[in-house]
């Protein structure tokens, strides 16, 4: 593996969608090593957004666009000239694309689309790492993982937006980021990742936490879904590492899974357990009845992540206590209005890299 300070320390790396749970978590981690970053995003939404809470717009240029804006998102980066791209900015919610299904459409492809023409005019970028999800896959309730050569596909608007902007990234790496020069254009795919900081709806941890925060029983609404949990780290520690990579050696431009061990691929249900387990108190229920059928949502999915375990060299850290214990701890922090809010992010940084490396 790279050692990640080496490379990003003085790099200038633009971040889309910096302002959301994963982006803003990628820029301390940036910071920690020693990035320049730019960040470029819609607004946040509150005041309880972990961006905002960590003071990120003091630390980094950031710039309030939409990447459905094509000729602001160009000029972003032809003024700024970043060595690294992080592509973040998504709709990233399954049930809110059912509401919001041309949304989420346009800003999941059309913003794949708009960064990667805008990237290829800027001769500076080494690198660009395409974020999208494990429900880019075609899924078929298979009890094995999702290989990296596997169908694209999606039976709701934002796993099939994500499928879409997969293949739209290959197809402008195919087309346009071959040439000696060019960025090297790779795609990454992690599980449900978790973490503090995300207070999103109709995700089972913030609902968990606001449930939790307000002395009320979890309703926990499919509890025997099997999903594969990772904390955010993990994830971001695989972007970091193909990033780095992609930049020496562009034949590992690609599409990649960074999802967790085996042992993380469980029920609903039993993360649920495990987050009341450490928090200490508190119960969970089925949700009342809904009015409407609930919308479709997948009963089992995971990635295989040989790929990325034998060509860079990549693997999970964290076990399934170790993920719990981190998430909990970092909302405990935030409940109890932790001076430096960034700080305690830092430090979990910090023990996520000691870990990595024993």
């Amino acid at each position: 593996m790279v050692e990640l300070a080496a490379y990003y320390r003085g790099k200038r790396v633009l971040v889309t969608g910096d302002t959301g749970f994963k982006g803003s978590w990628l820029v301390t981690w940036l910071l920690h090593l020693g990035a320049d970053v730019v960040g470029y995003a819609l607004p946040p939404e509150g005041a309880q957004d972990n961006y905002v809470r960590c003071g990120l717009a003091q630390r980094i240029t950031h710039l309030d666009a939409d990447v459905r804006d094509y000729a602001r998102l160009a000029s972003v980066v032809a003024e700024h000239r970043p060595d690294v791209v992080f592509h973040l900015a998504a709709q990233a919610l399954v049930l809110e694309s059912y509401r919001t299904p041309r949304e989420t459409f346009d800003t999941n492809i059309m913003g794949t689309v708009n960064l990667l023409e805008a990237v290829r005019h800027v001769r500076t970028v080494a690198a660009v790492v395409v974020v999208t999800s494990d429900k880019c896959y075609e899924n078929q309730d298979w009890v094995w993982g999702y290989r990296e050569t596997d169908p694209m596909g999606g039976h709701d608007p934002y796993s099939a937006s994500k499928g879409a902007a997969e293949i739209v990234t290959a197809a402008m790496r195919r087309s346009f980021f071959g040439s000696a020069g060019a960025a090297a254009v790779a795609s990454a795919r992690a599980g449900n990742v978790i973490g503090a900081g995300d207070w999103a709806a109709n995700r089972i941890v913030p609902d968990c936490m606001r449930a939790l925060f307000g002395g009320e029983a979890i309703a926990v609404r499919n509890p025997h879904a099997v999903r594969p949990w990772q904390h955010v780290l993990d994830a971001l520690h695989g972007y970091l590492q193909l990033g780095a990579r992609i930049a020496a050696d562009r034949t590992l431009a690609s599409g990649w899974n960074f999802g967790p061990p085996q042992n993380l691929v469980v029920p609903v249900q039993t993360l649920v357990d495990a987050v009341l387990a450490r928090w200490g108190s508190g119960s969970a229920v089925p949700p009342p009845p809904a009015d409407a059928p609930a919308p479709k949502e997948a009963r089992l999915l995971h990635l295989d992540i040989s790929k990325a375990r034998s060509e860079l060299g990549w693997r999970p850290t964290l076990d399934l206590d170790q993920v719990v214990a981190m998430t909990v701890e970092g909302y405990r922090a935030e409940r109890d209005a932790a001076a430096d809010l960034f700080a305690h992010r830092s430090a979990q940084v910090r023990a996520f890299e000691e870990l990595a490396r024993g």
